[in-house]
């Protein structure tokens, strides 16, 4: 192998690793926007509201009715805490965390191939 491959390697991985760490940061933005909404008892009638419940449903759906929800009726709102949130937040975390670490090991062995 030539050199131009062993600098190519490094900043791939880097991209890689770097994508996973946004993909993860938006996710988990979108859950504390959510989880903090429920809690407040935001109007789900708001379009903004609305939007953050559709699209963060579709990465919640499997953690839906793991926990029941803790619901407190308020005399103008209801607040939730939704522990699927919580699970899901928590779970994608320890995903990326591995994806991560499958990154560093393709990373390790193909310099290991190399040299």
């Amino acid at each position: 192998m030539d050199e131009g491959t062993v600098r190519k390697s490094g900043p791939e991985h880097l991209k890689a690793k770097q994508i996973v760490y946004y993909v993860l940061g938006v996710l988990e933005v979108l859950f504390t926007f959510r989880l903090i909404f429920k809690l407040l008892g935001a109007n789900p009638q708001s379009p903004f509201v609305s939007l953050m419940y559709a699209v963060t449903q579709v990465f919640l759906a499997p953690f839906s009715g793991i926990f029941p929800s803790a619901v407190t009726k308020g005399l103008e709102t209801q607040s939730v805490l939704e522990s699927s949130t919580i699970i899901a937040m928590i779970v994608y975390a320890v995903l990326a965390w591995g994806v991560l670490k499958l990154i560093e090991i393709s990373r390790n062995s193909h310099n290991s191939e190399i040299h």
